[in-house]
């Protein structure tokens, strides 16, 4: 298993993929290249000798590598795919982690970048009244990390079919009498709907939390994958498979359906349904990376994992915050003590 680093065709450097510009930046001689332009660039590379080839060494949940640029080693956790080297800072891809049925279909590329992703992060917490300071302070802002996580792409076609009976009540009044008008209908409705990219988050460790709240993501920005998107920014391997999530996703859309085809059947006083299906056909799973800016803070005296999360994409925001006890006591001392005071001097409690 090979771990890999864009090189710049100019001066050697370690190539960051660019949100801002959708192009290759190289952060020595500041040279960019597109893909097009990086592939003709690019000369194949030569097979690596036996003593320099990147190397695997596992230890538990733990993985090592030997990094491409200065030879340290890269110690990362099972499900990482891309990261950084953090003696020679170049960014690397475990290349082998993303081989065979983990290779990607699929990735949406970041399109806000990390000066982009503080701002908006810098005004949601402004907001936030009673957030610790040491959560916005800036040595933890430094380490807001950009972040592919894997989902899965659900798409199918239904078959959907209504038969129910629908009735309408009609009531009038006309001198002394009263009258009810009862009309009953057989309804009948069927069709096709095209099912298109359901997003379902592919990690079960902790950190799905994060990219279950980001959701949902445009499929507008989906891109084949080209592992040059990685490269610059962390990146998880799933480890959740589709046959964890094809009943609920299929009784979901099923739902879905069959909820369209009665919501058709609308006008009537009561609906009474006589028979309902909905056929899937066409399954497809494709494996995508979606990119997320995430953060994260250990409370001091919980130790509970706290977390900042934005949509790379589209900037939804998600995340579980902790509260600064004294600054709510604080707020509680300015707005209800004096009131209490108010009170009191009124005579109100006595």
């Amino acid at each position: 298993m090979a771990a890999i680093t864009l090189k710049c065709p100019n001066c050697g450097g370690g190539l960051v993929f660019n949100p801002d510009t959708q192009k290759y930046k190289c952060e020595y001689c500041m040279s960019d290249f597109g893909l097009e332009e990086l592939e003709e660039k690019e000369p194949p590379a030569p097979a690596a000798a036996p003593e320099k080839a990147a190397r695997e060494r596992e230890e538990g949940d733990m993985v090592g590598y030997t990094c491409p640029s200065c030879g340290a080693e890269i110690v990362t956790d099972a499900t990482t795919a891309a990261s950084f080297c953090y003696y020679c800072h170049n960014p690397v891809v475990m290349e082998g982690r993303l081989e065979g049925s983990y290779h990607p279909d699929y990735v949406i590329p970041f399109a806000i970048d990390r000066e982009k992703a503080k701002e908006i992060f810098s005004q949601w917490i402004r907001r936030k009244r009673f957030v610790p300071g040491a959560f916005y302070s800036n040595k933890q802002i430094e380490s807001m990390t950009g972040v592919y996580f894997p989902y899965w792409l659900y798409s199918c076609q239904i078959d959907g079919r209504l038969d129910a009976e629908g009735t309408k009540l009609r009531i009038w009044e006309s001198g002394n009498l009263r009258y009810t008008e009862h009309k009953t209908y057989h309804i009948s409705r069927g069709g096709r709907m095209e099912v298109q990219h359901v997003s379902r988050n592919a990690l079960k460790k902790a950190n799905g939390k994060l990219a279950d709240g980001v959701l949902p993501f445009q499929p507008e920005g989906l891109k084949p994958f080209q592992i040059g998107y990685l490269t610059g920014f962390m990146a998880e391997k799933r480890d959740l498979e589709q046959e964890a999530l094809a009943a609920a996703l299929e009784a979901e859309v099923k739902n879905f359906a069959e909820s369209s085809l009665k919501n058709s059947a609308g006008g009537y006083t009561s609906l009474k349904v006589r028979q309902q299906s909905a056929d899937l056909k066409n399954v497809t799973w494709h494996y995508s990376l979606f990119p997320v800016w995430t953060m994260t803070y250990r409370g001091p005296r919980d130790g509970k994992i706290y977390y900042f999360a934005l949509n790379g994409q589209t900037g939804k925001i998600c995340g579980e915050l902790p509260v600064d006890s004294g600054k709510l006591a604080v707020f509680f001392l300015l707005v209800f003590l004096p009131l209490l005071l108010l009170l009191l001097a009124g005579g109100y409690f006595l």
